[in-house]
């Protein structure tokens, strides 16, 4: 099943159900009008929601309308909580080491997470904003998940059970404010603005055999300004799977449903430092910083640049036939002026 959330409706928008071609969608109110009140009461609407889902999917939704990703806010365009992992080790490591940073032996068994802001995501097709180039604009290509409500302590087995719906998702990060926090000792904050996930969110089934061991075995495609950057497969090289990040933030806390999960950067290891872009026959990178790094060891400088005002980023997932799964997260990078003060 796929759900959206369309811009009207108020804060959080209008429930659709998405047919499995992203063609057309339908409303549905009368289940659920929101997304968050459908995890609410998940048990209940999912059949509900299932049926519809069905008869857009044959052709016999009665109130069916075209399907479009611009009027799309994010599934969720706010949750309870969001937090987001590094399951991918290899991407953590290139990343410390462009900031001089040993990568600690523990991170191979217990995963590295931090909590974001929730109170309000950015639609897919919104732009990324920023007041400053020089604060050094990345996207980070991910999945997520949204789970059910999660009990204090719950073991990756039963957190396998509350993974209600995955998404894409684009962690922006603004690198070049990333050391100064970190000196601190307190985490992100200035340096991660809000996020955006992909048009549509979608049940695990919808990934057939692509779905195994809590992970999306398929190739997660990145392209900056029109030329394919990365496509790495988010089920390889996946240290920790989502069950266990999950788990990670269940062992101090309740998760309420609505809950989102990120994997982090999605990140393959290539065999090695060269021939390791798109261009020369690799799957390339999910985010500017990797590349940067690559380009650092190789060259003893970085000559990829982070993004400028007018770059664009797409994200999207396809299936085995290549059809789009998710829609695509496509941003253009805008300068965002501040508001006046007085």
């Amino acid at each position: 099943m796929k759900l959206a959330t369309l811009k009207n409706g108020g804060r959080d928008g209008t429930l659709v159900v998405v047919s499995r071609d992203l063609a057309r969608c339908q409303t549905v109110g009368e289940i659920a009008r929101t997304l968050q009140q459908a995890l609410d009461n998940w048990d209940e609407v999912q059949p509900r929601l299932a049926l519809v889902y069905d008869m857009l999917n044959n052709g016999q939704a009665r109130h069916a309308i075209a399907f479009e990703p611009k009027r799309c806010h994010s599934p969720l365009p706010r949750a309870y909580q969001w937090a987001d992992g590094s399951a991918y080790i290899n991407h953590v490591e290139l990343v410390r080491k462009a900031r001089g940073a040993a990568l600690p032996p523990e991170f191979h068994v217990d995963p590295l997470m931090y909590q974001g802001g929730s109170d309000s995501f950015v639609g897919p097709c919104d732009p990324v904003l920023a007041c400053d180039e020089a604060w050094g604009i990345d996207f980070e290509a991910e999945v997520a998940v949204i789970t059910g409500d999660v009990p204090i302590g719950a073991s990756p087995e039963q957190c396998a059970q509350q993974i209600r719906l995955l998404m894409l998702v684009n962690d922006v990060s603004l690198r070049n404010l990333v050391p100064a926090e970190l000196a601190k000792g307190f985490g992100f904050l200035q340096s991660k603005p809000a996020s955006a996930f992909s048009p549509v969110a979608v049940t695990p089934d919808e990934l057939g055999a692509a779905w195994q061991d809590s992970k999306a075995h398929l190739p997660l495609a990145v392209e900056l300004n029109g030329a394919p950057f990365g496509k790495p497969n988010a089920g390889v090289d996946m240290t920790f799977n989502f069950a266990r990040l999950v788990a990670h933030v269940a062992k101090t806390r309740e998760l309420e449903a609505g809950s989102v999960i990120g994997s982090g950067t999605v990140s393959n290891k290539q065999g090695g430092l060269f021939g390791s872009s798109v261009a020369n026959g690799g799957v390339g990178y999910c985010c500017i910083a990797e590349v940067r790094m690559y380009e650092t060891i190789e060259e003893g400088k970085p000559r990829t640049p982070f993004m400028r005002f007018g770059d664009r980023v797409r994200i999207e997932m396809r299936d085995g036939s290549g059809a789009s799964i998710f829609g695509a997260i496509d941003q253009v990078v805008e300068r965002c002026v501040p508001a006046a003060g007085g």
